[in-house]
């Protein structure tokens, strides 16, 4: 039986702010800027949090299912890195203000920027395994960035959003090759978040081991499929993007180590089936466990799906775990994803000036796990509240009562 993701949708936020403002505010070197590889970022607001984003990109999705389908949900499965609690998962929140039924496992995964692909396989393995025809599972990667990086070069890179996907037996987007999959995981403290107000690490060694990753876990997927090539078995690859420049980097390694060429040669086959799954992360940046499935979506839609076109996938997440596995795209997931409108959703987003930038970073501690009792005023920034979310059926952070997150339709 096939299985694989039958639906997806991106959420990117609704303000962004500009890269080169945020370089010339904090007053970093403006020659790292071209490595980097983005043009703006999308903000989440005080009002935001990982529910509200899993709960955005997913609820196009759930909409469109008959009622017979949504009973066919029979899992959802949040990835993140951004947990609101030790012990309550992001999963419950999502079924609950999504209306689907009780009848469902619920949890969420984390192991960093992996946690998306966790998420993924396991409900693809817990689909597949399933005696019910047309059972189906809602798998979210959703993050939410802290305010820790403030003045450092992390800061511009970090984005907002999520990716949500559906799960079943009619794969249209990305049916998956059932076994083809190569890992590799060890000890690493490259990135980490300690506590809710911190996120620290080695972005060099976090470089490093991306790439060791990327080399290996290909090495790995190709024990398990002898014939696989890198330059023949995949019409496009998509990788997890921390930042456009890091996956140009990435790939130049992987060719050097798989299938040597020139320079000129390396940069035409990455312009022609890698370069395509970065164009919305240069408008987003990094948004953690959705990173590799909004690269998904920007591949999807900036190449010719007419075609079953066959994708190699790598993801990594800090500490570290890597996967390489591989899928096929079928017309009909082009022409679905098309009518989600993700490049009119990034364009329509508000533009931040650095003031509300700041005060919206300000305020965004006051949304962090850990929160005990609160309640979110959009009134500090009722022009971007106003503009893009009153009237638009968001959910949105409404108050925190003794640790309870109680949420609202905009």
């Amino acid at each position: 039986m096939a299985v694989g993701i039958e639906a997806i949708n991106a959420y990117v936020g609704r303000a962004s702010l500009g890269v080169q403002q945020l370089f010339e505010a904090r007053g970093l070197d403006e020659s790292r800027m071209g490595n980097l590889m983005m043009e703006r970022k999308s903000v989440n607001l005080p009002c935001e949090d990982p529910v509200t984003n899993a709960v955005n990109a997913a609820k196009p999705l759930v909409d469109a299912l008959t009622p017979e389908e949504r009973e066919r949900i029979e899992l959802v499965v949040v990835g993140t890195e951004s947990g609101l609690d030790f012990g309550k998962p992001i999963s419950t929140y999502v079924q609950h203000y999504l209306g689907l039924g009780r009848r469902c496992r619920s949890f969420e995964v984390k192991h960093a920027c992996y946690g998306g692909t966790a998420a993924l396989q396991t409900a693809a393995g817990i689909i597949a395994g399933s005696p019910v025809p047309g059972a189906k599972a809602l798998v979210v990667a959703a993050d939410a960035s802290s305010v820790a990086a403030r003045d450092t070069y992390w800061e511009p890179s970090q984005g907002a959003g999520s990716v949500a996907m559906l799960v079943g037996d009619d794969p249209q987007v990305l049916a998956l090759d059932q076994g083809a999959n190569g890992y590799h995981s060890f000890e690493v403290m490259d990135t980490l978040r300690p506590r809710p107000d911190l996120e620290a690490g080695d972005s060099d060694l976090s470089l490093m081991a991306y790439m060791e990753c990327l080399v290996h876990s290909f090495r790995a997927y190709r024990e398990r499929v002898p014939a696989a090539d890198l330059m023949t078995t995949f019409d496009h690859l998509v990788f997890h993007t921390p930042f456009a420049g890091m996956v140009k980097g990435a790939y130049r390694r992987l060719r050097r180590a798989e299938s040597p060429a020139g320079p000129a040669e390396i940069d035409r086959d990455y312009a022609a089936r890698v370069e395509p799954c970065l164009r919305y992360a240069t408008q987003v940046g990094n948004v953690y466990s959705a990173a590799l499935y909004l690269a998904l979506c920007s591949l999807i839609d900036h190449t010719d799906t007419t075609a079953p076109r066959r994708l190699g996938l790598f993801s990594y997440g800090s500490g570290c775990a890597s996967e390489f596995y591989s899928g096929v795209v079928a017309p009909a997931g082009g022409q679905q994803l098309a009518g989600r409108g993700i490049a009119a959703a990034i364009a329509d987003r508000y533009p931040l000036s650095m003031p509300e930038y700041e005060l919206i970073s300000d305020l965004g501690l006051d949304r962090m796990c850990g929160v005990r009792d609160h309640v979110y005023d959009t009134g500090p920034y009722a022009e971007v509240y106003g503009s893009r979310f009153e009237g638009r059926g968001l959910l949105v952070l409404d108050r925190v009562v003794d640790f309870h997150r109680r949420y609202r339709w905009s």
